[in-house]
């Protein structure tokens, strides 16, 4: 590429050279990539939609309450305790992310992201309903303030409006509980101000995002497309303009009628820009890979369609690597993947085994702040605190809290260790040992239930130095 054509580099699609805002208007796509991705996010979004409002033994399948440190992942509920088993989880999603994006490229963008499922298989598809296809958005894009502009405008926001609302609630019932959520419906709006507020404000930022702002947030605010620019290499499969092929020697041109295109040089491409049309970010994919790509195959379609209609072959843009390009080879794992994978395994079997050794009944004893111990004769007495999770959706009652290969006595005040689903109770606890006992300063507390012990936890017991 000479110097000229690198100069789309210097700028973005969205933003004239005036500085000001430069609306993108794609053609619809249509083809079997798209066809593809229809399906693809008919399925999340159906799963987004139904997963705060389905519960499996009574647990909401995923929860997010931060506020209130509730967690449920696949109907299993997380506590702030468990927050290791969220770092390991951080860290498996990075670099699944990093091999993926080294493999792949951005195609998490064009088919996974949320932002790309919504803004293009909901918002862009109403649009195209009320406003039509491109040449009609444009043309009612400038003409003046009529009845027509006027009606579609704001059909076309009340129905963005209401698509905003619903996300709202949804989004809402991730992070508050969907039994929450439904039970200040039935109260009355007006009856939880906070929770109105916050649906409102939600409601506003998606409408924003979804209705203005559109692909700027691929564009400008994620960083995963400034990202992707280290972490791909010439083997990344991404969609790719083959252009060994589209420009032979003489580069591209429009096709004549009768004319012999090898003889002149040109190659398969015939300039006919419907790559450019249809793409959602309002780039030419044949200047290459570019962050604004999301890698959505748009073009792809637009092409392979273009080039059934002059009888060449589909696939001058295509997935492909730019050594498959350049050089013609397949695909290959490098060290660098397989590092990758190395460690994405170690990471998940980590994840599984700590999981698996996840206790449903966590215990925590530590002593009471500012209590020394007291000596009562022959015997030495600490007090601690106790708290105790249950993860489960069980009731556990009468636990019996017992010393572990040592001789002592556990005295609970406060009641019964009755434990509820869910839930958490927290006592106060006397341990009493007799002097001639105390052999170290550690003891280990058993957590019992019928006799079978179900937790078990570790805290000092500070003596006097005794000399036996």
């Amino acid at each position: 590429m000479n110097e000229n054509k690198e100069n789309f580099r210097d700028s973005i699609s969205t933003i004239s050279k005036e500085g000001n805002r430069n609306y993108i208007y794609p053609k619809k796509p249509k083809g079997k990539f798209t066809n593809y991705r229809t399906i693809v996010s008919w399925f999340l979004l159906a799963f987004f939609l139904l997963s705060p409002f389905i519960k499996i033994n009574g647990n909401q399948f995923l929860l997010f309450n931060v506020l209130e440190r509730k967690f449920n992942i696949f109907g299993q509920p997380f506590w702030p305790q468990d927050f290791y088993l969220l770092v390991f989880s951080m860290l498996i999603g990075v670099v699944f992310i990093i091999l993926f994006t080294v493999i792949f490229g951005r195609i998490f963008c064009g088919w996974i992201c949320p932002q790309t499922i919504f803004m293009e298989m909901v918002f862009r598809k109403v649009e195209y309903l009320i406003d039509g296809d491109r040449g009609k958005q444009i043309k009612l894009a400038k003409q003046e303030w009529n009845a027509e502009k006027i009606w579609k405008r704001i059909l076309k926001w009340f129905i963005f409006f209401l698509i905003s609302f619903i996300i709202a609630n949804v989004f809402l019932a991730y992070l508050i509980g969907s039994d929450v959520l439904i039970q200040h419906i039935k109260d009355g709006p007006f009856n939880h101000l906070a929770t109105l507020s916050k649906l409102i404000i939600f409601t506003l930022v998606f409408l924003w995002i979804f209705g203005w702002f559109r692909e700027q947030v691929c564009i400008i605010a994620c960083p995963y497309g400034r990202l992707q620019g280290v972490m791909l290499d010439n083997n990344s499969i991404v969609v790719a303009y083959d252009y060994k092929r589209g420009e032979n020697e003489n580069g591209r041109s429009k096709i004549r009628k009768g004319e012999n295109r090898d003889e002149q040089g040109f190659g398969d491409c015939i300039d006919c820009k419907q790559c450019v049309l249809v793409c959602p970010t309002g780039i030419d994919i044949r200047n290459g890979t570019q962050l604004e790509c999301i890698n959505c195959t748009a073009c792809i379609d637009a092409c392979d369609e273009i080039m059934r209609k002059v009888d060449f072959e589909p696939g001058l843009i295509k997935y492909a690597s730019e050594s498959n390009i350049a050089q013609e080879e397949k695909f290959r794992f490098s060290p660098r993947i397989i590092s990758y994978i190395a460690v994405l395994t170690i990471l998940l079997v980590g994840l599984v085994s700590l999981i698996f050794a996840r206790n449903d009944v966590e215990a925590t004893v530590l002593r009471l702040p500012g209590q020394m111990y007291s000596s009562q004769g022959d015997s030495i007495q600490n007090v601690y605190t106790v708290k105790i999770v249950n993860k489960t959706n069980n009731t556990f009652s009468n636990l019996q809290l017992e010393l572990i290969d040592q001789k002592g006595s556990i005295q609970v005040i406060g009641g019964d260790l009755n434990v509820p689903k869910n839930g958490l109770i927290e006592r106060t606890l006397f341990i009493k040992k007799a002097k001639k006992d105390i052999e170290n300063q550690k003891i280990i507390i058993g957590v019992f239930s019928n006799g079978m012990m179900i937790e078990d936890t570790k805290t000092s017991f500070p003596s006097p130095l005794i000399v036996k």
